[in-house]
């Protein structure tokens, strides 16, 4: 610390000075062409500098406080001068004391405390970065020394710190956290996928969040009835149409003992559409096809490959089109048959269904050689094609005769002339219980004739020898 004068070096120096402490104490006494006076507990602390009456003084402690005197006597003028010095302590052991760092919000208060050694301490709260002030909430008292916060929430979770200052330093304590419970509250039960409705089969998941601290505990419930499902998300696997209902979870926090119920969340599974008589007879037979599913507010489609069915002469929808009637069938309602379920949020599609509506019809006899005439010995093989759902069963016939041979081919080896006739097929089958029998194909198998000729001049003639 110096003790600086206004005064500037002049030619002629102090004919003498004199500094003293509080008055009565002297530091130095210093006159010109004499040996300096210092005051022995100044010893080794001061550095005087006679050019201008200047002092020094060092190694200061809380003693040094106090008021300073300079007299002196410069060209036969007395000058003089004082000043006040306050050493102060530098703050620390700065603590901060919490009555409580486990707490419920909205019904709980906590008081923080922070002390310090040093003088003229001032107090400063932060929580976090931001300074605490006074509010219907936050008391400071002492001083600033004490803060009560009154009905903590979340976000009086801190870090809360103690700033303590004075005019010489600054310490700030070690951050304290408040444990803060909270809710449960701001519930949202997801389901994922997100429609409401579902195929039999499905796979689907349900989560319940939740802001809670700490977090909660969850129960499941389908219907109001609790499920024996914990944790927060439920999955439902290969769902079933039991399975269909109102789901809701409810949360509760073990430190607040408050719990929370979501909205329910609607599931329907929808069963595949169940279609019957798909064995049927052409220009014989009708079929209904019956579609059920689960849920509300269903409208029906049906579907015969990718285009809509409606109602017409032979074709009546009825129970609200969940219910197909199809009179006279033809080959031509064979489908795929699918049947649309729909309601506002959801469409599912049922799985294919062929009907079997078929034949015989548009039989053909096809002979391989193509030609009628064979020689003997020949091998000839006979197709018999035939449009019919389920495949045919085949009898063949010569002359009219039945053979003994079955299958969509005879098949006639190394003939001779008793082959020869008239080749028929006939197609049956066995649903529809009908028949029908080719056009007849005329094989004839030939024997080749073979010639010797010999001849001879006799008497001017010839004659001829023929042999079959």
């Amino acid at each position: 610390m110096i003790f600086t004068t206004t005064m500037s070096p002049t030619e002629k120096p102090f004919s003498s000075v004199n500094w003293s402490f509080n008055v009565s104490t002297p530091i130095i006494i210093f006159v010109i062409n004499a040996e300096n006076i210092i005051g022995p507990e100044y010893e080794g602390r001061i550095t005087f500098f006679p050019s201008t009456a200047s002092l020094e003084l060092r190694s200061l402690t809380l003693d040094d406080t106090g008021e300073y005197t300079v007299n002196a006597v410069h060209d036969g003028t007395l000058l003089n001068g004082r000043t006040t010095l306050v050493i102060h302590e530098k703050v620390s052991s700065v603590l901060v004391n919490s009555s409580s760092t486990d707490l419920v919000e909205f019904s709980g208060s906590v008081s923080l405390s922070c002390s310090a050694s040093g003088p003229s301490l001032s107090f400063l709260w932060l929580n976090g970065s931001s300074e605490v002030t006074a509010s219907d909430r936050v008391q400071l008292t002492d001083g600033g020394s004490s803060l009560t916060i009154i009905t903590v929430t979340r976000f009086d979770q801190g870090p809360f710190r103690c700033r303590v200052s004075n005019p010489v330093s600054t310490v700030i304590s070690d951050p304290v956290n408040l444990s803060i419970s909270y809710g449960p509250e701001n519930m949202d039960l997801i389901s994922s996928p997100p429609q409401g409705y579902f195929a039999v089969g499905s796979d689907i998941s349900l989560t319940c969040s939740v802001g809670s601290r700490p977090p909660a505990h969850f129960k499941w419930f389908l219907n109001g009835d609790q499920l024996p499902d914990t944790g927060s998300e439920l999955r439902l696997m290969d769902v079933q149409m039991s399975q269909s209902g109102n789901y809701s979870c409810q949360a509760f926090n073990s430190k607040t003992l408050r719990s929370q119920t979501s909205q329910p969340s609607a599931i329907t599974v929808l069963g595949e559409p169940n279609l019957f008589s798909t064995d049927l007879v052409e220009f014989s037979a009708s079929v209904s096809l019956s579609c059920s599913a689960s849920g509300s507010s269903l409208s029906f489609l049906w579907l015969n490959g990718s285009s809509e069915v409606t109602a017409s002469d032979r074709v009546q929808l009825t129970d609200g089109g969940s219910s197909l009637t199809i009179i006279n069938v033809t080959r031509f309602d064979q489908g795929p048959f699918r049947c649309r379920v729909s309601n506002p949020v959801s469409t599912v599609t049922s799985d294919p269904v062929n009907l079997s509506i078929n034949g015989p019809e548009n039989i053909n006899l096809i002979l391989s050689p193509s030609q009628g005439y064979f020689a003997v010995g020949s091998d000839i093989s006979l197709t018999c094609s035939v449009g019919s759902r389920p495949p045919a069963q085949f009898k063949w016939f010569l002359n009219g005769d039945q053979l003994l041979d079955t299958g969509s081919e005879l098949r006639l080896m190394n003939v001779n002339m008793s082959n020869s006739g008239n080749y028929s097929c006939q197609a049956s089958n066995n649903k529809t219980l009908r028949s029908q029998t080719s056009e007849p194909s005329a094989i004839t198998v030939l024997v080749i004739a073979c010639c010797v000729i010999v001849a001879a001049a006799v008497g001017g003639g010839y004659y001829i020898y023929k042999k079959k």
